[in-house]
């Protein structure tokens, strides 16, 4: 297997894997369906497809960097911070029902995410290109989770 290909499968599942593993911990202590739902809500199985997409593109955009060797300390760092922020907000959010903590969390996630977009974006224009989907869905989960808080007080 060529190093191109290793690179592309281990950047792709890393997201994946991870993402998926949270979502596991956190199945059985969702309590999406009691919520009051705020507009535009959509339904819960919309949520681990579209992070699954999400995660594939992070992957391959991570992974462009890293096959041209651009992957510098700054890139890895604010990389693998959105991560780390990324997969511990459901925790916050479903688990221990944090609902305004997770808002302030996923409000350091859209930082994070936007640093990583023109980080990547200097380094390889099609890498920040392919996050652009990522911080449309957290600001938008950003909405969701001020609604959330909002009506379930």
């Amino acid at each position: 297997m060529s190093r191109k290909v290793k690179i592309y499968i281990r950047s792709i599942l890393i997201p994946l894997v991870l993402g998926a593993a949270v979502g596991l911990l956190t199945r059985g202590s969702e309590d999406f369906g009691a919520l009051t739902k705020p507009a535009l809500a959509p339904p819960a199985w919309l949520f681990p497809v579209v992070w699954s997409i999400l995660y594939v593109l992070m992957g391959i955009s991570y992974a462009r960097l890293e096959e041209d060797r651009l992957n510098d300390t700054p890139a890895k760092a604010v990389y693998y911070a959105q991560l780390i922020v990324n997969l511990l907000w459901p925790i916050a959010f479903f688990s221990l029902e944090w609902r305004l903590f997770a808002l302030i969390w996923i409000i350091l996630l859209l930082i994070l995410v936007i640093a990583m977009i023109v980080i990547f974006y200097r380094r390889d224009k099609t890498a920040g290109l392919l996050q652009i989907p990522y911080l449309i869905w957290v600001g938008f989960a950003t909405y969701l989770n001020l609604g959330f808080y909002l009506l379930n007080r």
